[in-house]
Parts: structure tokens; sequence; C-alpha cells
């Protein structure tokens, strides 16, 4: 199955995400799943030691979803086989003061990954083009120079943000955009579930019940983010999120082809280093 293709949005300002199921699998079984999903993290073991050697590409993964959507769960299987070492995950709360008190971009420059590294953004600078749109009292607290606010903002802020986003992609960051799209009725049974079993208590706050009731308007907020920030640098994919096992092979398998389009390869070693080690090599042998 051609994930990519699947997945990705068009390039169209008709785009809807009423036409793409939450609960698709493409056809595929979950009894397949398991296998599939564990070549993929071994594949992609292997191209992020290579990122990791090179250190000449740096590869931000963005994931945005509702609440209960599996962003983090994404995170724990998707990158299960890849080293600490070349991969950090950064997961965006409500903004703090010192935060506040910068443009809406810097909380994200500051967690960008470096070179040779793979930067996993739990939420991202999305949510201020989301989450600012349903709830746009927010905006208040941002300290804000005078400007016009609604459609002529959330303007601004898309076109700074596919700019950012080129800058990115042209000093050698891969930015990949992920929305776990979930349906309302698996997110309701998801939160039933942390109700339900004590060890997914710390996950339910009651505060995810209430957005529920703003669900319409989070979806229209997303689409136009969606239809203004899909760029052929920075493309979105909406991967169903209604069973998780397709949501992690999915997000794998489009991670570890965008990386293998990079052909990545381990630095080669100087014929005058390797005349070094050979005699290195004497010697230890000689021990």
């Amino acid at each position: 199955m051609n994930f990519e293709r699947h997945c990705r949005v068009p390039r169209s300002t008709s785009f809807s995400l009423k036409r793409r199921d939450p609960a698709d699998t493409g056809r595929l079984r979950k009894s397949d799943a398991e296998h599939w999903l564990q070549h993929g993290v071994d594949r992609l073991s292997e191209q992020q030691s290579r990122l990791y050697a090179q250190s000449t590409w740096a590869v931000l993964i963005v994931l945005q979803g509702m609440d209960a959507s599996g962003k983090d769960s994404t995170i724990k299987h998707v990158m299960s086989g890849v080293n600490p070492q070349g991969c950090s995950v950064h997961s965006f709360k409500a903004p703090t003061r010192q935060e506040l008190a910068h443009d809406f971009l810097w909380r994200t420059v500051l967690a960008l990954p470096a070179r040779g590294c793979i930067g996993i953004h739990n939420r991202s600078h999305y949510e201020e083009v989301v989450v600012t749109r349903v709830h746009p009292e927010i905006l208040d607290r941002q300290s804000l120079p005078p400007q016009p606010r609604g459609e002529p903002l959330w303007r601004q802020r898309f076109r700074d943000i596919n700019r950012f986003e080129r800058y990115l992609t042209d000093n050698g960051t891969i930015v990949l955009k992920f929305f776990l799209h979930l349906s309302k009725s698996e997110q309701r049974q998801r939160f039933l579930d942390r109700l339900d079993e004590p060890e997914k208590f710390w996950k339910f706050q009651p505060d995810d019940v209430r957005e529920r009731r703003h669900w319409r308007s989070y979806m229209s907020a997303y689409e136009h983010a969606l239809r203004e920030t899909n760029t052929p640098w920075a493309p979105w994919y909406v991967v169903p999120a209604d069973h998780k096992w397709f949501t992690r092979l999915a997000v794998a398998e489009i991670i570890v082809k965008n990386l293998e389009r990079l052909k990545l390869r381990y630095p080669a070693v100087p014929d005058s280093l390797k005349k070094e080690w050979r005699t290195v090599r004497k010697a230890l042998e000689k021990e």
C-alpha cells in the first residue's frame, strides 16, 4: 500500500476532512500490521543512524490531532527503535508567560532539531491557527500590537508559517506534518476507557471533554490550516486514527520513505586515515 499517496493532502482549496474516513484501513488487516510496523521501525532505525552519522539533514515531525487521537502512542511505537541520542520529543502545552512575551513561532524555533537529528513536535506552532481560532479570547493574552483580528490575522499567520517552513527546508530540515484524523465517536470511547482503567486515569482531563463541544469549530479550523499550509516543501498527511495500529504503520512508512529519498550514507573515510588505521590495528594486534 502506498501510504503517502493514501494520506497526503491534495493541493486543493476544496479539501474537506469529511471526505476522509477516520476508520479507513486501506483494506489492511490488523494481523498483518504488527509485522509491517516492525519492518518499518527497523528501516527507520537504520535511516536514523545514517542521518546522525552524516549530520547534514534534520527532520521535523509535526503531530497534530484532537485529544486522544493517539499522538503519544504513535511516538512510542514508531520511534521505538530510534537511538535517543539523535531524537528529541517536545510536547507543546499552553504558552508560558515567557513564551507569550515573544512572537508565536519563537518557542517552536527553540525546539528545532539539530542537523543529524529527528525532532518530534507533539502539537506545534499550528496550535496558534487552530486553538486560537476556536478560542479567539486567547489572543488577548498575547500582547499583540494593534492589528485587525479574524481572517486578516489568520492569513498573516498562514503566510508566516509557510515562509518559516520554507526557510527550514531550504536550510536542510525535512518537514513532515501529520494530522491524526479521529472520529468524535472514537474519541468518546477512548475517554471512557481512560475512566475505566486506573493506569490511564492520569491521561484524563475534564477540559478535554469540554472541548468536545467545539468539535465542529476544531474541524473547520483544521481544514483551513491544512488547505493554507499544505505546500510542496512541507506537505500535510491526514492519517486515519480510529485504528491505532493503522496510524502507527502509516506514519512509520511515510517517515521512512522520505528519509530514503535523501539517499543517506555513512561518511566516507579518507585513504590517508585508512592507512593510519592499518598502522594502529597492527599495533593493537601485537599487544
